[in-house]
């Protein structure tokens, strides 16, 4: 398979967790466009039966699962009913910037649950029938350019990130031999309903955009062609990697 077909991802199922809005909602959209039945994750069913609507009236396959990622009996009863898939992208996530001395304890749970115990038994649950069945696979963890780096009010954000690209690695590893492969795209800033507060404000802008060698902030279009790619046979190469979509802020 070369050229263009390398990224056709026909035939594949597609499991998209927080397909909602932002990047996962992007990215549920482009795999579709890109030949997948997706399957879209996540709390609001208007959310995602919005999503699934465009997806059919553009001739795409999408089924809607609502389900609580952080409860694991809603979790687990979600993948039993996905059954078999292909394709694993982990995009829920969350983030309540305040100082260290700050954090509370309910800060430390929630960021904790979403951002790394769901990532861990999604993708849990996503080897197990992977393995079962002897198929192949694909995780793509959407982390952040902050599990490379570290920021002021952030500690609890950056640890999550650096957890999930830790984990990353050693289930590529793990997993290689099974044909499973495991990568992350950490993005830089981009406007999602979590960001739009402070990329719309003046001070909070020009401040993050004097650090983005690229001069403006990402798009989650942006990031979901990465996506896309990592979970095509293009990137058959690529595990254990994260593919920094940062504008040039780690380069620095």
């Amino acid at each position: 398979m070369t050229g263009l077909d390398s990224l056709n991802l026909s035939g594949k199922r597609a499991v998209i967790i927080g397909a909602g809005r932002g990047i996962g909602r992007a990215v549920a959209e482009l795999l579709a466009t890109r030949g997948a039945d997706v399957v879209l994750l996540a709390r609001s069913r208007a959310e995602l039966q919005e999503v699934a609507a465009g997806i059919i009236a553009a001739g795409g396959g999408a089924e809607v699962i609502t389900t609580d990622v952080v409860d694991d009996v809603s979790l687990i009863g979600a993948f039993e009913e996905i059954g078999d898939a292909d394709i694993l992208v982990n995009s829920a996530g969350t983030n309540r910037p305040r100082s260290f001395v700050d954090v509370t304890a309910d800060d430390l749970d929630t960021l904790i649950g979403l951002n790394l115990r769901a990532v861990f038994r999604a993708s849990q649950l996503f080897v197990q029938q992977a393995l079962r069945r002897q198929a192949p696979g694909v995780i793509v963890n959407v982390s952040s350019q902050m599990g490379h780096v570290g920021a002021p009010d952030r500690t609890l954000y950056c640890a999550t990130k650096h957890a999930v690209e830790g984990m990353t690695k050693a289930l590529a590893v793990e997993l290689a031999p099974q044909g499973i492969r495991v990568v992350s795209v950490a993005p830089t800033f981009v406007e999602t309903a979590m960001t739009r507060p402070f990329l719309t404000d003046p001070a909070g802008s020009t401040a993050l955009l004097s650090k983005l060698p690229i001069g403006r902030f990402g798009t989650v279009a942006e990031v979901a062609e990465v996506v896309a790619f990592l979970s095509s046979p293009a990137a058959g190469l690529v595990t254990g990697s994260s593919v920094l979509a940062d504008g040039g802020w780690v380069a620095q």
